[in-house]
C-alpha cells in the first residue's frame, strides 16, 4: 500500500493484504528469525498471533542508526527519500502485522518525537481510527538538555486493538504515600480506611428508610438497600459523623490501587550500570514489557516482536508465561537473544536467513548442542 504523508484516504478503503498461499509457513513459538521482518512476516499466516509489540528503527536522520559491539547496521538508504520513505518503509511492515495479528489481539507501536505524528496518521489507515486506543506517553528521563528547544524526555507509544473484542486484563500500580496520608487517614481494628457517602441523588428500590434515626440528607436517597445497611454494619464497614450519618468505610488494603493511566512515570530507563543492561543501544527495561505482555495477553498466548533487538519482550513473554516469536535482521541481536533465552531454560531454534539473503558464519541451532542445519555464508 502506497503511503504519501497529508493525503486522506478513507480506513475503510483499506484491505488486508493475505499471504501467498504457497508461502504461508506454519508459526510455531519460541522461534527466532534472523531477517528483514517484512519478507518474515509475509510467510506467516493469518490472525496466527496474539500481540504485537514493535519497536521500530527512529527516524533520527542518522546514517549509522546503531553501533553494537563489532557490528554496524547502515540504514542509510532509508532516510534518503525524507520521512515519506520512511513512513512507507513502516507501512509495508505494519500491513503484514496487521494481517498475522487474531482480532482479539492487540500492536503496540513504540517511537520518539521524530515520527509518532506520522506513524499515527500510517496505521490508522491500517487499523482504521476505531480501533486506536491510547497515544502512551513514557517518560524515559527525569531531563535531557536539549539546546534552544524543551528537552526530549519522553517516547510515545501507539496502542491500536484489531477489534472490539481485545484482550484487556486492567493492571494497578500503587497508591502514592501522599494521597494515602491524606484520603486514608482513619484506622480501626481492621486497618487504615477512607469514608465514602452511603447516599445517592436517584432512588432504586427501598432507599428512604430511616437508619438509625437517621434519614438521608435533602433531596437524596440512601444508595443501598435495609438490607444491605444491615450486612454493612454487622460487618463493621459503617463509619458514624459527629452527626450521625453513616458513611461506608473503605480499607486501603482492599483496593487494587490506581489503574494504569496513559502517562507511564513509574518505570525508569535501564541505568548505564545496571545488570540487565545487555549492550544494546536501544535496550527497553524489562518493566515495560512485562505491563504490556501482562495488560494485553493471556497465559500461552503468542507475542511477537518483529525488531527484536537483544530480546526484551521474548523475556517479558517468558516470564508470564507465554509463547512467543522474535525477529531481528541483526545475527548478533538474535544470538544474544538466544543465549538470554537459554538462561530460562529454553532451547529456542533460531532461523538464520534465507539462502537468497545469506549471513556469513550463520548456522542454526537451537542452543542445546544439537545443530538442526548448516549452511555456508559469504559478505556481500
Amino acid at each position: 500500500m502506497k503511503n504519501e504523508i497529508g493525503t486522506q484516504k478513507d480506513t475503510k478503503e483499506y484491505t488486508e493484504k493475505s499471504a501467498t498461499p504457497k508461502a504461508r509457513v506454519n508459526t510455531p513459538p519460541n522461534f527466532i528469525y534472523c531477517g528483514d521482518c517484512l519478507d518474515i512476516l509475509k510467510k506467516f499466516p493469518d490472525k496466527s498471533v496474539d500481540l504485537i509489540y514493535l519497536d521500530p528503527p527512529f527516524f533520527t536522520n542518522r546514517h549509522f542508526e546503531i553501533i553494537w559491539k563489532a557490528e554496524i547496521r547502515a540504514f542509510g538508504d532509508r532516510w534518503k527519500g525524507g520521512i515519506n520513505h520512511y513512513v512507507s518503509w513502516m507501512v509495508e511492515r505494519l500491513e503484514q502485522c496487521h494481517r498475522v495479528l487474531k482480532d482479539n489481539g492487540s500492536l503496540y507501536l513504540h517511537c520518539d518525537w521524530h515520527a509518532s505524528h506520522y506513524l499515527k496518521v500510517a496505521t490508522d489507515k491500517i487499523f482504521g481510527l476505531g480501533n486506536f486506543k491510547s497515544q502512551i506517553i513514557w517518560q524515559r528521563s527525569k531531563s535531557h538538555n536539549d539546546p534552544k528547544q524543551y528537552g526530549h524526555i519522553h517516547d510515545v507509544i501507539l496502542f491500536y486493538c484489531k477489534s472490539k473484542n481485545y484482550i484487556w486484563n486492567q493492571q494497578y500500580k500503587p497508591y502514592d504515600n501522599d494521597y494515602t496520608d491524606k484520603s486514608y487517614n482513619k484506622k480501626d481494628k481492621k486497618g487504615r480506611f477512607k469514608t465514602s457517602d452511603l447516599s445517592a441523588a436517584k432512588p432504586g428500590g427501598d432507599v428512604s428508610y430511616e437508619w438509625k434515626g437517621v434519614k438521608p440528607p435533602k433531596g437524596r436517597y440512601w444508595a443501598y438497600s435495609k438490607a444491605n445497611m444491615e450486612k454493612f454494619e454487622k460487618e463493621g464497614r459503617i463509619y458514624y459523623s459527629s452527626t450521625g450519618l453513616p458513611y461506608l468505610k473503605n480499607y486501603l488494603d482492599e483496593m487494587e490501587g490506581i489503574p494504569i493511566q496513559d502517562l507511564w512515570t513509574d518505570i525508569q530507563a535501564i541505568p548505564a550500570a545496571s545488570e540487565e543492561r545487555m549492550g544494546y543501544p536501544t535496550q527497553k527495561p524489562i518493566a515495560l514489557l512485562e505491563r504490556i505482555v501482562s495488560i494485553s495477553s493471556n497465559k500461552g498466548d503468542i507475542v511477537l516482536d518483529p525488531f527484536c533487538g537483544c530480546g526484551t519482550t521474548l523475556v517479558a513473554a517468558q516470564k508470564l508465561s507465554r509463547k512467543w516469536i522474535g525477529i531481528d535482521v541483526s545475527r548478533t541481536a538474535c544470538k544474544l537473544m538466544g543465549k538470554r533465552m537459554h538462561i530460562f531454560g529454553v532451547s529456542p531454534h533460531i532461523k538464520p536467513p534465507s539462502a537468497s539473503r545469506p549471513a556469513d558464519g550463520w548456522t542454526e541451532t537451537n542452543l542445546s548442542g544439537s545443530r538442526t542445519q548448516k549452511g555456508s555464508f559469504h559478505k556481500k
